[in-house]
C-alpha cells in the first residue's frame, strides 16, 4: 500500500535570541499589505466589445443554503440576430467576481489568433459565464453554471445542440453541471463538453507557500474592506480543487484528504458518473504532453531571505520528490521559527503543466528577488487537464508521464490536444485554439 502524503511541522524557540525592540521590529516586511496571495490580477477587458445580451442569473439549486449568482455576456454570431449556435464558455478559479471583459480580452489575443472572434465569425454565438464568487464552492456556482444552459436553451432558435464547458475551475464546474443535470434526468441538450487546462484530478501550489500565505497574514492589521490575504488558499473552491492543501501554517497530517470539501466533492462527482456522458468530451492542456517538465531540480531552495535584524525570514525549497520528511522550507518572525517537511509527496512544482507564477508572487509579496527560473512553478499538471484515469487521491500515476505514448482510452475525454511546451495557466495559445475551433466547427 503506498505511503500517505503527509506534512511535518516542527516549532522552535530560536536559542540565544532576544524579543525585539524599538529600533528592530519584529514585523514583516514593509512591502506586506493586506492582499489575496495567488490571486492573479483582472485586466479589467478595455478593448472587449459590448455584449449583444447581459443575463442575470441565479444558481438553479443551493450549496450549503446558499444560492450562488453570476453574469453571462452574450456575443451572437455575426449575422445572428438570436441565439442560435450557443457555446457557453465558464470562468475560472480566482478570487471574488469575474471580470467578463478580461475573460474576452484574454481569450481574444492576437497571439492566440483571436480564438473568440473566430467562433464568431464561423457562426458560433459566445456566452461568457462568469460569478459573483469565484472562490466559493463548486457545486454553488455549477447551480449558477445550470442556469445559463437552461437559459441558453429557451432563447435558442433552433435545434442546434450547445456547447459547453469552462477555463481551469470552470471546466470542473460545468463538468459538475452537465453530469447533475443528466442524472437529475434534465435533458441539457449539450452535444461537446470542452475543458481548457482545468484540474479534472487537481491542482497544486506549493505547500510551503500556502503555510507562508497563513503565516505572515497574522502579522498584517486586519482591514475590514480588504479579504485577509490567505482568503483564496481557504476558500471552499481552492479546498475542493488542489491535490494537497494545508488548513493553516501550524497543520501536521495527510495533504490529499486534509479538506472534507475535497473529499465529499469527489464522492458527490463519482455519484453523478465523473462526466457527462451525453456528450462528446475534449480537451486541451497548457502544459507539455511530452512528459518535459520545468527546470526546477526537486529539493533546491527557490529563495532563502531574512532581514536585516534577523527577526523576519522565509526558505522555500522546490517541493522533493517523496521520500521520508524532506525539508521544504521554514518561517520565522521574532523567537520562534517554523520549519516544515514532507513525506511521500511528489515533486509536482517542476512536472509538465499549466504554470503559475507562485514562488514570484510570494517572493515579490515579501520582498525578495528571486531567480526567474524561481518564479513560476507548475499549477495544474498535464495529466490532470487531460482527465487521465488515475485515484484523485492517491495520485497513483507518474505525474510527468509522456502523454503522447499513451492510448486516447486511458482518458476520461475523447480527444484532447497538450501544449508543446509548459505555458502560463489558460494562456490561449494558438494550436490550442485550433484544435478546439475545428471541433466546434464539426
Amino acid at each position: 500500500m503506498a505511503q500517505q502524503a503527509e506534512i511535518h511541522v516542527s516549532r522552535k524557540i530560536i536559542e540565544g535570541a532576544q524579543a525585539p525592540s524599538a529600533d528592530q521590529p519584529a514585523t514583516p516586511p514593509g512591502h506586506l499589505r493586506q492582499h489575496v496571495w495567488f490571486a492573479t490580477e483582472d485586466s479589467g477587458g478595455s478593448t472587449a466589445p459590448s455584449p449583444t445580451f447581459e443575463w442575470s442569473l441565479r444558481g438553479t439549486y443551493s450549496h450549503e443554503g446558499k444560492f450562488a449568482t453570476g453574469t453571462a455576456h452574450v456575443f451572437l454570431a455575426h449575422g445572428h440576430r438570436n441565439l442560435e449556435r450557443p457555446l457557453i464558455l465558464a470562468d475560472g478559479f480566482n478570487y471574488g467576481p469575474s471580470d467578463l471583459p478580461g475573460v474576452w480580452e484574454h481569450f481574444d489575443k492576437k497571439e492566440g489568433g483571436g480564438f473568440l472572434t473566430r467562433l464568431r465569425d464561423s457562426g458560433i454565438d459566445v456566452i461568457l459565464l462568469g460569478f459573483d464568487e469565484r472562490h466559493t464552492y463548486i457545486q454553488a456556482n455549477a447551480g449558477v453554471a445550470a442556469a445559463c444552459i437552461e437559459r441558453a436553451i429557451d432563447e435558442r432558435i433552433g435545434a442546434e445542440p450547445l456547447i459547453v464547458g469552462g477555463v481551469s475551475m470552470g471546466g470542473m464546474i460545468t463538468r459538475y453541471a452537465l453530469s447533475r443535470m443528466e442524472s437529475e434526468g434534465y435533458d441539457h441538450q449539450t452535444g461537446t463538453y470542452f475543458s481548457w487546462d482545468t484540474p479534472h484530478q487537481g491542482a497544486w501550489i506549493p505547500l510551503i507557500l500556502q503555510q507562508m500565505a497563513y503565516f505572515f497574514e497574522s502579522f498584517i492589521p486586519e482591514d475590514p474592506d480588504h479579504p485577509k490575504q490567505a482568503e483564496l488558499i481557504r476558500s471552499p473552491a481552492a479546498q475542493q480543487l488542489l491535490w494537497g492543501w494545508v488548513e493553516n501554517s501550524k497543520y501536521e497530517g495527510p495533504v490529499a484528504t486534509s479538506s472534507k470539501l475535497r473529499t465529499d466533492f469527489l464522492r458527490e462527482l463519482a455519484d453523478y458518473g465523473q462526466f457527462p456522458q451525453r456528450p462528446r468530451k475534449i480537451g486541451v492542456a497548457n502544459g507539455n504532453g511530452l512528459g518535459v517538465g520545468l527546470k526546477l531540480t526537486p529539493g533546491e531552495t527557490a529563495f532563502d531571505w531574512k532581514d536585516q535584524f534577523n527577526t523576519v525570514s522565509a526558505k522555500a525549497v522546490v517541493q522533493p520528490d517523496k521520500g521520508a520528511k524532506e525539508p521544504i522550507g521554514s518561517m520565522h518572525i521574532a523567537l520562534e521559527i517554523r520549519r516544515s517537511s514532507t513525506t511521500a509527496v511528489p515533486a509536482l512544482d517542476g512536472v509538465p503543466g499549466g504554470t503559475l507564477g507562485s514562488f514570484g508572487m510570494v517572493a515579490e509579496a515579501l520582498g525578495i528577488e528571486v531567480d526567474e527560473r524561481f518564479h513560476s512553478s507548475c499549477f495544474v499538471p498535464a495529466v490532470s487537464a487531460v482527465a487521465l484515469d488515475f485515484d484523485p487521491v492517491a495520485w497513483d500515476i507518474d505525474p510527468a508521464l509522456d502523454i503522447s505514448a499513451i492510448d486516447r482510452d486511458q482518458s476520461h475525454l475523447d480527444d484532447f490536444l497538450c501544449d508543446t511546451e509548459n505555458s502560463p495557466h489558460s494562456e490561449p495559445r494558438r494550436a490550442l485554439t485550433d484544435f478546439l475551433a475545428n471541433h466546434f466547427r464539426r
